[in-house]
């Protein structure tokens, strides 16, 4: 029997583009797949729709507070609709990077330090010593975020916008210089390492996350063997001690340079990792033999309620 799956995509957030794309791209794959594919454009009316819809699985493609967070996952546990990636309590902890790094230090996963201030408090002074970053504590895609580098004046003016939409708690961490390095997990497995690296130098930001060429792959990620090792499995460790279910992705931070600090830490666990052309996750699955197809297929057969 042809099974019916939801792709639920755009939504609220200010990664609702995003999340378009990646809905997009799910759904076209399912439908080459052969399953039965209804668009749901996320809004306040999603229980109705999907109640009208009946699907057999939701497959969320939703980024951002709503989709990762725990809302949208309590919603279809109420209409007891199987779904993909983490469940409630794991998405609520990974969209709030403070909760989950005390969550990840606990089970022995390195992160780095830092503390949670207001925005209001991270414009008026420097609330670290610079070089340091500052991002809302739970927003996702490079939405938001600042790296005040040393020698800096003052910190950014920007927190204190009439039009800012990202939250008021903002987390201050220790810049950790060197590598942007990820690795992806599907269900028990822990994918390859890829680095990351900005086209046009500078940090990874919305830009070269999301747009083409915007961003430089290495996969697999030159650094020694057991390094890599101990990458796969801090993310199969942090993937577990947030309770995460199906496909997540790890960021980490690893300072190998000349006279560095050999320091590597996790930045974040994203349970909703991105599904477009440029995503990662679909990038680490292909390496690893598993079209995107396949991937996507296998998320709607690893879907469950009660995750």
């Amino acid at each position: 029997m042809t099974k019916h799956v939801a792709v639920l995509m755009g939504g609220l957030s200010s990664e609702r583009s995003v999340s378009l794309r990646s809905g997009e791209a799910c759904a076209r794959a399912l439908e080459s797949e052969g399953f039965q594919v209804s668009r749901v454009d996320v809004c306040r009316d999603v229980a109705s729709v999907l109640t009208r819809l009946k699907p057999d699985v939701a497959l969320n493609a939703l980024h951002g507070p709503g989709g990762e967070d725990g809302i949208i996952q309590g919603v279809l546990e109420l209409l007891r609709i199987p779904y993909t990636h983490s469940g409630v309590l794991a998405s609520a902890l990974a969209a709030n990077k403070d909760k989950a790094k005390i969550v990840m230090a606990a089970a022995g996963v390195p992160v780095p330090s830092g503390k949670v201030v207001t925005r209001f408090e991270a414009a008026k002074e420097h609330v670290l010593p610079p070089p340091y970053v500052l991002k809302p504590v739970s927003e996702g895609s490079s939405y938001g975020v600042f790296i005040v580098q040393e020698g800096t004046s003052h910190p950014p003016q920007e927190l204190l916008r009439a039009d800012w939409s990202h939250g008021d708690l903002m987390l201050a961490e220790k810049y950790i210089a060197g590598r942007e390095l990820t690795c992806a997990v599907m269900g028990d497995r822990a994918l390859d390492v890829i680095e990351i690296k900005a086209a046009g130098g500078g940090w990874y930001d919305f830009n070269a996350k999301y747009a083409p060429g915007g961003s430089i792959h290495e996969l697999p990620a030159k650094v020694k063997e057991n390094i890599y090792q101990i990458i796969q499995e801090l993310a199969l460790k942090a993937h577990r001690s947030l309770g995460c279910r199906g496909v997540s992705r790890t960021d980490f931070r690893y300072d190998d340079r000349p006279g560095g600090t050999g320091e590597l830490v996790v930045l974040e666990v994203n349970t909703q990792p991105g599904m477009t052309e440029t995503s990662l996750a679909p990038e680490l699955a292909a390496y690893a033999g598993i079209s995107f197809g396949e991937l996507v297929k296998w998320m709607v057969h690893d879907a469950s309620c009660d995750r």
